[in-house]
C-alpha cells in the first residue's frame, strides 16, 4: 500500500511513509471492513463518519511538516487512525471528536494499540484545545465553510494548520496549510481539491440534523 499508492503517489517524507508502514489500519476498521483495510479509499465508520482513505492520510501529514518530537493537535478523530499516524512521528497528539460514541472507541482502540502519546477528548472541534496550546501543527479532518480563527490562534509561531475549506459546498473543499508567520500574520497555500464530511460547530457548520448534534460519551 506505502509503495504503490502514497509513495507512487508524490508523498516522500520518510518520517510520513515509516508511519504509515507500522500502524495497522485494519486495526481502526470495524470487523467486516477489515478485509478492504489497504485498498486506498475511505472506508464508512459510525455516525455517518468515514476514515479517510491512506493516501490523503499521509498527505495531510506530510504537509505538517513535522520532524519529530512535536506536539501536534487534530480535529476529527474518527476511528482514530490518523492520530496513530501523526503520534508515531510526534510527541504528543491531542485530538478532538464531536461524536462521543467514536471519541470512547477512537481512546479504547488507541490505547489497545499501545498508543500512550494520544488524548481523545469528546467536544466541539472548532474551538480547539486551549489547555495544551499552541500547538507545532494543527490538522482538521473535517470541511468547514472558513478557518476556524480559534484554532489560527491556537498555533506556535511558526506552526503549521492543514484544513479543508469550502464555503459554497459542504461536500467539496479545497485543502489549504496556513503557516502563522507572526503574531498577527499568516501565510496560505493551496494544496488540492478534497471531499471530507462537513465540520460541524461553533466556527464551523450549524448543524441541520439531529444526528449532527453530539452523543453523550458516558
Amino acid at each position: 500500500m506505502v509503495d504503490r499508492q502514497i509513495a507512487h503517489r508524490g508523498v516522500h517524507a520518510p518520517l510520513v511513509l515509516d508511519a504509515m508502514r507500522n500502524v495497522p489500519r485494519e486495526a481502526f476498521l470495524p470487523p467486516d471492513l477489515r478485509e478492504f483495510a489497504y485498498e486506498d479509499k475511505p472506508l464508512p465508520i459510525e455516525e455517518g463518519q468515514t476514515i479517510s482513505q491512506p493516501y490523503i492520510v499521509a498527505l495531510m501529514v506530510e504537509a505538517l511538516l513535522l520532524e519529530g518530537g512535536e506536539t501536534v493537535l487534530e480535529i476529527g478523530t474518527g476511528s482514530g487512525y490518523a492520530a496513530a499516524v501523526v503520534a508515531k512521528i510526534a510527541k504528543h497528539v491531542y485530538t478532538i471528536e464531536r461524536y462521543g460514541q467514536l471519541a470512547v472507541k477512537a481512546a479504547e482502540t488507541l490505547a489497545a494499540e499501545g498508543f500512550d502519546n494520544v488524548h481523545v477528548l469528546h467536544g466541539d472541534g472548532t474551538l480547539g484545545w486551549p489547555e495544551h496550546a499552541p500547538f507545532d501543527a494543527i490538522v482538521v479532518a473535517a470541511g468547514g465553510p472558513r478557518v476556524p480563527e480559534t484554532l489560527k490562534q491556537q498555533l506556535k509561531i511558526g506552526g503549521r494548520l492543514v484544513i479543508p475549506v469550502g464555503a459554497a459546498d459542504r461536500r467539496t473543499q479545497e485543502l489549504l496549510r496556513i503557516t502563522r508567520v507572526a503574531q498577527d500574520e499568516f501565510q496560505t497555500e493551496e494544496l488540492l481539491d478534497v471531499r471530507f464530511v462537513p465540520l460541524v460547530g461553533e466556527e464551523g457548520w450549524t448543524p441541520d440534523r439531529p444526528d449532527d448534534q453530539p452523543l453523550d460519551s458516558n
